[in-house]
């Protein structure tokens, strides 16, 4: 590869996944060898090949079957879909899997979200790394023929899937208005829903990886405002909003009131530990205090674990874990290979709604019971002496834990300030049993690290 080439793979190989901007760092000469390099990794005898709806999608998926035949991997084509539905396919035949999508990313980005037999995460420590460096030195096999081609339509299998998790004789009417932001939710909510007794008011289902009206980003609050503003003119009981690739939801009520994913994650708690007395439920260490709170109210076993796909789904296959919950709108299924999907999660919501009878703000009201800052960014030149500042600076005023940055414990109020993965950033949460404490201690903590 040429240095330019290099480093552009250096900045594409993330954390979790393989993402960057088509065709400035990625494009599908790179793909072709990423295909190659994942097969070798793989080492299986087949592989599920997904794509999202981005311009790009068709000639990248293209590009990465052509390297895994090139290694004599058959490829298998699922076609359009949304990641959890590979997901499922990969639970389900025991192959491993790639989907190509950038998820919330802006039109120019894509890449690739990689998964074992099975729907195990393949992470940079478990895999994404050796591809990388195995895409840089050029080290690939030599097998004596090209690997087999062909489709597969998983659509409806993962339907059905999908509709095991809820009783359908507890469901009742609701109008339920879903923004899909032209991303693929808008090809797999319709057939999802078709014959539950809800009303589906769509709100940008044509498939458009253009994203000609928002970007398909939920968890920023500007990109729910025409869900919001639909909800409260079609007189809706709940909207729900969809990331590109539709493996997150976030959902609003019927003002149009966002719901927090820790108000959510208690409430599928809640529900998952009915069918399930006992049972450990995972939730990240950003989760608001309900969600344990709420867990251990059930009867179940809440386990607390670090931020990211990868460590939920190691931690749930350590411990048996029934479900978890994400502050980002990640809810994973133990019954789903252990894997995330937005829309599991959206119908026991649902489901949940529709047993209580009352509207969703009546519902979580209970749960809503601290407050919280949201997760605030800031940009800095050192994030290990910012971290390590704040720590001395709070160092008497609560108990800290350094799972993934820090975590600062006291009897009215928690934080945790990490770094990003990604970029030279801290993030930073807080959440406290008023506002006014909630803000001193988030005001505190920023003086520190903005200084």
């Amino acid at each position: 590869m040429s240095s330019s080439s290099l480093t552009s793979l250096e900045r594409i190989v993330k954390a979790y996944d393989i993402r960057g901007l088509v065709p400035d760092e990625l494009d599908a000469d790179v793909a072709y060898l990423i295909g190659r390099a994942a097969a070798l990794e793989f080492d299986a005898e087949a592989l599920l090949v997904a794509r999202d709806m981005r311009v790009t999608s068709d000639e990248l998926a293209e590009a990465f079957m052509r390297g895994a035949r090139a290694e004599g991997t058959t490829t298998i084509d699922v076609g359009l879909a949304s990641t959890d539905l590979l997901y499922y396919a990969s639970g389900q035949l025991g192959h491993p899997g790639v989907m190509i999508t950038a998820s919330h990313n802006p039109a120019g980005y894509n890449g690739f979200k990689l998964c074992r037999a099975g729907a195990e995460p393949v992470s940079f420590d478990s895999g994404l790394r050796r591809i990388r460096d195995r895409v840089a030195a050029g080290e690939f096999g030599g097998a004596t023929r090209s690997g087999s081609h062909r489709e597969l339509d998983a659509l409806q299998p993962y339907v059905d899937h999908v509709r095991r998790f809820v009783d359908p004789a507890v469901l009742r009417p609701l109008r339920v208005a879903v923004d899909a932001a032209n991303g693929m939710a808008g090809h797999v909510v319709p057939p999802v829903f078709d014959g539950l007794p809800f009303e589906l008011i769509p709100l940008y289902f044509e498939l458009d990886g253009t994203f000609p009206n928002h970007p398909a980003s939920p968890i920023e609050p500007e990109n729910l405002r025409d869900l919001q503003a639909l909800v409260r003119e079609e007189s809706c009981d709940v909207g729900l909003a969809f990331d590109g690739d539709a493996d997150r939801v976030f959902c609003v009520d019927a003002n149009g009131a966002p719901v927090s994913p820790s108000l959510v994650t208690a409430v599928i708690a809640e529900r998952m530990l009915r069918r399930h007395p006992g049972a450990p439920v995972l939730y990240n260490l950003i989760c608001s205090r309900v969600v344990p709170e709420t867990i251990e109210r059930a009867g179940g076993v809440p386990i607390r674990t670090r931020v990211g796909h990868s460590f939920i789904k190691s931690v749930m296959a350590e411990t048996g874990a029934v479900f978890g919950g994400e502050h980002s709108g990640h809810y994973y299924f133990r019954d789903n290979f252990r894997a995330d999907s937005g829309l599991i999660a959206a119908l026991v919501l649902l489901e949940a709604l529709s047993a209580h009878g009352g509207s969703l703000a009546e519902l979580v009201a209970p749960y809503d019971i601290y407050v919280q800052s949201g997760e605030i960014n800031s940009v800095v030149d050192d994030a290990k002496a910012s971290i390590e500042v704040v720590a001395d600076t709070f160092a008497e005023r609560g108990e800290a834990d350094y799972a993934d940055g820090l975590t600062l414990v006291a009897p009215s109020w928690w934080f945790n300030l990490r770094p990003s993965n990604t970029e030279p950033m801290l993030r930073l949460n807080v959440e406290a049993a008023d506002r006014t404490t909630m803000e001193a201690v988030r005001d505190d903590v920023l003086a520190i690290v903005r200084a």
